[in-house]
């Protein structure tokens, strides 16, 4: 690693630590020449995944892109800083822990969905009327539908067991 400083090559590792599960590792390096201190990042580089597009083609799996497609989806929505970041790099994690080397685009574009749901439904439906190509207020409407039956399972099975009706 060169030093940023003189241009050295000569630094040592002053301390070592793992940031996340993404397999991020942060390394505080001293120069041996100028005894500059800096920080690298590394990513730990994983076998190639690769996408397998819906007409066949196929490409190199590109975390920023989804990043980036999530983002879209969480702009101006109350969500914390970094959730399509934290989002991506979970799908990124679940898809490489399962060992394959290719994966549909249709799979990436489900999970996406799924974690967008679980972060915000107004987000989750911008994503799914581009993803899923809603034709007309018909599909929005069967979305939103879908959507507040969820809800309201959820709310009947939060009830305090003494509250639940009987013979559901």
């Amino acid at each position: 690693m060169r030093c940023p400083a003189c241009g050295q090559g000569d630094t040592r590792v002053v301390d070592s630590r793992d940031l996340d599960e993404a397999a991020t590792i942060r390394r505080r390096r001293e120069c041996g020449a100028c005894g500059t201190r800096f920080t690298t990042y590394e990513r730990i580089e994983s076998a190639r995944l690769v996408v397998v597009k819906r007409d066949g083609t196929r490409q190199e799996f590109d975390r920023d892109k989804l990043a980036n497609g999530l983002r879209k989806a969480l702009t101006r929505r109350p969500v914390p800083d970094g959730a399509a970041d934290q989002a991506a790099d979970e799908i990124e994690a679940e898809l490489r822990s399962e060992g394959m080397t290719e994966v549909q685009s249709s799979r990436i574009g489900l999970m996406a969905m799924a974690k967008l749901r679980e972060l915000d439904q107004i987000a989750y439906i911008r994503f799914a009327s581009v993803y899923q190509s809603f034709e007309g207020i018909e599909d929005l409407k069967r979305e939103v539908d879908a959507l507040i039956d969820d809800r309201d399972a959820i709310a009947l099975d939060l009830r305090p067991e003494g509250s639940k009706r009987r013979g559901t």
